[in-house]
């Protein structure tokens, strides 16, 4: 990662403030413009509506951050080695404050409608769905964004720019699954926001729902990373090296290891190696001449 901390964690909360906004946010303007009914189809925006803006924020602040925007993610990749547990409540704090503003950004922008038509885009279990069931279909969409996470921005073999577009992908995938019946939240700081916000403005907040979607996205991140590196990414294959690519590594900012001196290589498209180069013939006239330097028009003296 770049930055102190203090920075990437000022990108944590805008990231999971833009998340908040334009993802939840798309929730209350759906209800809005349905009358408050939302049907599959509505579902769908807000799906593609999480995927532009999760896409964006990774773009943007993975470089900086890592763009976690998730405790769920935070705590999965220090399970797994990848990120400091020191560091952990630090993230998870700046990303439930940054959720926290989003939400009160969506009041701000539809006024009391966002709390009495949509509970500013609260996540809550579907009808007849139990405590454990939830939980459940929590941890598999949330698998799904981990493998995702692990294979397209924490794998060296990944290949580059894809990962910012998957995962917004991959959470849009699990939504359009598990949507009509948890909301798909998949992350404790998209829950905790909105849920915060609608307390504070007066709305009906389902607060003894909470730990579905803490235990749900968790479980279903840690067991992501645990089977990636033993199925998908064997250390014996790809060894560890240094801080990967989720925990905010940026492609040539440090040279591989390994990698000829700079000197070696080329330094525009069609050079040849071991061709002369323009100063060999400087050189040949200071060794033929005792020394004396040739002179050559445009040269001086």
């Amino acid at each position: 990662m770049v930055g102190d901390l203090p920075r990437r964690l000022v990108a944590e909360a805008i990231g999971t403030m833009l998340l908040i906004l334009f993802g939840a946010g798309s929730i209350v303007a759906a209800l809005v413009i349905g009358n408050g009914q939302l049907d599959y189809a509505g579902l769908g925006i807000i799906s593609l509506s999480f995927a532009v803006v999760v896409a964006i924020v990774i773009y943007a602040f993975g470089s900086t951050s890592g763009a976690h925007i998730n405790p769920a993610v935070t705590i999965a990749l220090a399970v797994g080695r990848r990120f400091s547990w020191a560091e952990v409540p630090f993230y998870i704090g700046a990303q439930l404050v940054g959720a926290f503003v989003g939400g009160l950004l969506i009041v701000g922008g539809f006024g009391r409608r966002a709390v009495e038509l949509g509970g500013v885009g609260l996540t809550r279990l579907g009808e007849g769905v139990s405590y454990g069931q939830g939980i459940l279909l929590e941890a598999l969409g949330t698998f799904l964004l981990l493998l995702t996470i692990m294979a397209l921005a924490v794998d060296r073999r990944a290949p580059n720019g894809w990962a910012g577009l998957m995962i917004g992908l991959a959470v849009a995938g699990e939504i359009f699954v598990i949507g009509p019946f948890t909301n798909g939240s998949v992350n404790p700081a998209r829950t905790f926001g909105p849920y915060l916000t609608n307390s504070l403005f007066g709305g009906d907040t389902p607060w003894a729902q909470f730990g579905v979607y803490i235990a749900g996205p968790v479980i279903g991140a840690v067991l992501a990373v645990v089977v990636y590196d033993l199925v998908a990414r064997p250390t014996r294959e790809v060894p560890e090296r240094a801080e990967q690519g989720a925990a905010g590594e940026i492609v040539g900012a440090r040279e591989p290891q390994g990698a000829a001196p700079e000197a070696t290589r080329p330094t525009a498209a069609g050079d040849i190696p071991g061709a002369r180069q323009p100063h060999d013939d400087q050189i040949r006239d200071r060794v033929g001449h005792g020394g004396r330097r040739r002179w050559r028009p445009g040269r001086g003296r």
